[in-house]
């Protein structure tokens, strides 16, 4: 049963996501006004099209502070939700997440050997980075015969593989790589800048769009191997595809924010309460949704404490406990 409308939801959710980062931006520490923000975007643009630098307190804090951390915040919650609700559909399970194969492990593996020296050929991000791509890696090859169990039980596996290695190496390496290390552990916005939001932004853009073109093939493969089968589906290369496409995505995301949970869980879910699943806007509703709430997510994690920030990976976890608690009542409701 469906409560909204999907034309609806989109038109409610469009307008949400360009009012939460501006409302993310004029928030702070520091007093910005709608109106300062707003004028910051007219002269930054100005300024670039005639060469020119921003030399103004108030527009760099906007410019260069809080609207790259916004823009991220969107991004990351837009990537999550869709690699959340494609995991969903080809493990046809509906706890699914984005982390479930090893992927946040993979990356903290990553950023640990580039802070304890022992992958210093790349830079921190670019280490998280190929961390979480040979956990995938590993996964696909260990699941190349297709079956849901198996991708499931390999993808758990390798995250406590992973985990397991980089406890062992900080147990052993320098105490200051620990605290380093929490920001992939935690997760957060506050290094983001225009230049780790490019890679990210790209990446999660290109593939919602790639992913949207398989809607249908994806719907049909929800009912089971069989049925999609007869439909002309050809399952394997389908969800190897489309596992390798949320890999990419939710890596370049760990390895520019941290490790974010539950995100990937709650989005998909909501979507399908409010419009179900088999409307071809709920991609594009999912997106848009999980972006609006990371937004505000970290707007609380910014403001909840007066003198210090959250984590952001500590306010999903906290949302996505209470989430998941209630979905195992539901479930076990229905069955009564």
């Amino acid at each position: 049963m469906r409560l909204f409308n999907p034309t609806l939801l989109l038109a409610l959710l469009i307008p949400l996501s360009v009012i939460s980062p501006l409302i993310a931006i004029v928030l702070g520490t520091a007093d910005i006004s709608m109106t300062e923000v707003i004028g910051a975007i007219g002269r930054s643009i100005t300024a670039l099209l005639q060469a020119e630098s921003t030399t103004s307190l108030a527009d760099r804090i906007i410019i260069e502070l809080r609207m790259p951390r916004a823009l991220m915040a969107m991004v990351c919650g837009a990537g999550l939700a869709v690699s959340g609700s494609v995991l969903q559909s080809v493990t046809r399970n509906p706890l699914a997440d984005p982390y479930l194969f090893g992927i946040s492990a993979g990356a903290s593996l990553g950023a640990i050997l580039a802070l304890t020296g022992g992958l210093t050929i790349l830079p921190l991000p670019a280490s998280a980075f190929l961390g979480s791509l040979i956990a995938v890696a590993v996964v696909v090859v260990m699941a190349r015969d297709g079956q849901v169990e198996t991708l499931v039980l390999s993808g758990v596996a390798i995250s406590f593989l992973l985990s397991s290695i980089a406890n062992l190496i900080l147990y052993f390496g320098d105490p200051q790589a620990m605290q380093a290390v929490l920001f992939w552990s935690l997760g957060s916005f506050s290094r983001a800048t225009w230049s780790t939001l490019m890679v990210p932004a790209i990446i999660v853009m290109t593939a919602t769009l790639i992913i949207y073109q398989f809607q249908r093939p994806l719907q049909a493969l929800m009912a089971g191997d069989e049925s999609a089968h007869t439909q002309g589906v050809a399952v394997l290369p389908l969800r190897l595809g489309m596992l390798i496409l949320t890999a990419l995505m939710t890596s370049s995301l760990v390895s520019a924010c941290g490790g974010i949970g539950f995100v990937g869980l709650m989005v998909p879910h909501i979507v399908r309460m409010l419009i179900g699943s088999a409307s071809s806007s709920s991609l594009i509703a999912t997106a848009l949704l999980g972006g609006v709430l990371m937004v505000w997510v970290d707007l609380l994690a910014r403001l909840l404490l007066p003198s210090q920030e959250l984590p952001v990976g500590v306010m999903t976890a906290m949302l996505g406990s209470v989430f998941f608690i209630g979905l195992l009542v539901k479930r076990k409701q229905g069955h009564r």
